[in-house]
């Protein structure tokens, strides 16, 4: 009898999968949409071949289902099924993958688990169509805000109307928020999304965390004068005070280990060659695992924004207009997934932490979290040259069977 390779056979179905997606580069599949629907047809036909009762909740999570012993509790696993616009094939979606794939090896070695498993592919993690995100493991939650069901897409369409449409009902939303004691905890496997694995040469890491992030809008407003003429010493340069800025935040982050800092937007006035800048409108974006860290860096950042400004004679309006918690992982599931690693390589596998956000940190709002990581190449994520190995995912399969195998 031929053995299977699991990754390969991951790939198979990643391929099927990735067809489903608007035409053009790479992947574009946004929720509630024809490819949407596409999608649910191939990962229900997954599901079913491995022994799994589907169906649709309300906010549109495909579940798939194994039974456990009468009034047993479940364990979740999955991820989103929607991509960026011209992303890639992993992202999210090999997520719901390799969990059913892992339930298919351990029916087919007759293995019977002593509690129920549950595999959801969420609607929407990336918040491409709708100026929101996490709906199915909000919903799950019970955080879920039902005043989201009101925002629009660009083309006008409401979430509730293209909900409709797709045949669901968001007014039982509310209805899918699970009791505690129902769930063991929430699993969820996602390429990384970065170079530190295919640098270690690992396969698999472990999350200890995913980054709380925190965004401020900084205005510095100097002024504006004409650059063959203002002498250096008496410019009031709004453009060199952001770069000071800019500079300084990435000197913080690389001297204080887990803290990340971008400066990813400038608007520049009047933006001529020719022109000292008066004007210069940043944002500041800061992650980090814990949040005192990042609360501590927000407010060094601040200060130094304010220094700055004093010294160059600049204007400072400075808001913080987001901030997001950390969600970190579960010990005893870190623990776990450590062991179930650990039992398929010769060395310990990296700890590292997520400064991307997945549907794990809603999850968190119902029951004990964890994550693992597989290595993709050249850490390229959102983009058609996404790619997971096979072996990588083969070693994610394995991770997750033998977890399941030890979970109680």
């Amino acid at each position: 009898m031929t053995k299977t390779n699991w990754g390969a056979l991951a790939q198979h179905w990643l391929d099927r999968l990735a067809a489903c997606s608007e035409p053009g580069p790479g992947v574009t599949r946004l929720p509630f949409t024809p490819e949407h629907r596409a999608a649910l047809g191939v990962l229900t036909e997954l599901m079913e071949q491995a022994g799994l009762a589907v169906h649709l909740d309300a906010a549109g999570t495909l579940i798939g289902r194994q039974d456990g012993p009468e009034g047993a509790p479940a364990l979740l696993m999955g991820s989103h099924q929607d991509s960026v616009r011209e992303g890639g094939a992993y992202d999210g979606i090999m997520g719901v993958v390799l969990p059913v794939l892992a339930l298919m090896k351990l029916r087919q070695d007759g293995v019977a688990l002593p509690f129920a498993v549950e595999v959801l592919a969420f609607a929407d993690e990336e918040g491409v169509r709708f100026p929101t995100a996490l709906m199915g493991p909000r919903a799950l939650a019970g955080t879920f805000d039902m005043a989201a069901l009101d925002l629009r897409d660009r083309d006008g369409i409401s979430l509730r109307r293209a909900m409709e449409d797709f045949g669901l009902n968001p007014d039982a939303l509310p209805a899918l928020k699970r009791r505690r004691a129902q769930v063991l905890g929430w699993i969820e496997i996602h390429l990384e999304q970065g170079p530190v694995l295919e640098a270690a040469a690992q396969d698999i890491g472990i999350v200890t965390s995913i980054c709380g992030i925190e965004r401020h809008m900084i205005t510095l407003t100097g002024t504006a004068a004409h650059a063959g003429t203002m002498p250096m010493h008496l410019r009031r340069d709004a453009l060199a005070g952001a770069a000071e800025l800019t500079l300084a935040a990435e000197t913080l982050a690389r001297e204080t280990g887990g803290l990340l800092a971008t400066v990813g937007a400038l608007q520049v006035r009047p933006g001529v060659v020719n022109a000292v800048p008066g004007e210069v409108a940043l944002t500041l974006e800061i992650r980090a695992p814990d949040d005192a860290m990042r609360e501590r860096a927000g407010g060094a950042l601040t200060q130094a924004a304010h220094d700055i400004a004093n010294r160059r004679g600049l204007r400072l309006d400075i808001t913080r207009t987001y901030a997001q918690p950390a969600t970190p992982c579960s010990a005893q599931i870190i623990e776990r997934l450590s062991k179930s690693v650990e039992a398929g390589n010769r060395e310990a596998p990296q700890h590292m932490a997520s400064g991307a956000t997945h549907d794990t940190s809603a999850m968190a709002g119902l029951c004990p979290v964890g994550m693992l990581f597989t290595a993709c190449r050249d850490g390229i994520s959102h983009h058609p040259d996404e790619d997971v190995p096979v072996a990588a995912m083969s070693s994610g399969i394995r991770a997750l069977e033998a977890c399941l195998r030890q979970f109680q």
